[in-house]
């Protein structure tokens, strides 16, 4: 089954009682609801943790001019730009020291190769996101449609669980980073 942004926004306006939507053109009011709630609501979601389906690698292109201030170099994001996560040099994704400002990474190296989080298309989500941002949705889309702040509190608390469960099986699916570089371990083995 094909997700898309108008069946995970029918999902969730079907688990608050409101009619699904066909379209974020049909019309209605749940169609302008989610059709004004649902980027936000999905790129904050996708923003909020480090998601192993989410993060993408880049090698970023350069600023001709120089940033004025700290930096050397300026260097232009990616277009699906959500989060970073890191950024390095010469093939390494990481141990680089830099700010983001705006939609330019600023750091002295002469290149960058920047970890990240991507906004993604709908089929690139896994089902236990999937399951976090419909519950998220169905909170969101509550008050608005149906003027019931206490339910709206009740699904919010339920997609902040959600939200663990996702986060907790994302992290279960990485192995995870030992000591590097850490000179007790390094004086022992000596």
């Amino acid at each position: 089954m094909t997700i898309s942004a108008v069946g995970l926004c029918a999902r969730a306006l079907m688990r608050i009682g409101a009619a699904p939507l066909a379209s974020f053109q049909d019309g209605t009011a749940e169609a302008e609801l989610a059709a004004g709630l649902y980027p936000g609501c999905r790129d904050a979601l996708l923003a909020a943790h480090g998601w192993s389906f989410a993060t993408r690698q880049a090698s970023l292109v350069r600023l001709a001019a120089p940033p004025a201030g700290d930096h050397a170099h300026g260097f232009a994001l990616p277009d699906d730009f959500l989060r970073a996560l890191s950024a390095g040099t010469a093939g390494r994704g990481r141990g680089l020291t830099f700010r983001i400002q705006g939609h330019h990474l600023l750091c002295d190296a002469p290149s960058v190769l920047l970890t990240y989080i991507a906004r993604l298309d709908e089929a690139g989500f896994p089902a236990f996101f999937t399951q976090a941002l419909v519950t998220r949705l169905a909170a969101e889309f509550c008050v608005p449609m149906t003027e019931n702040t206490s339910r709206a509190d009740s699904l919010m608390r339920q997609a902040e669980v959600e939200f663990r469960r996702a986060r907790q099986i994302d992290t279960s699916q990485d192995s995870q980073p030992g000591l590097e570089d850490f000179s007790l371990i390094e004086a022992r083995l000596s």
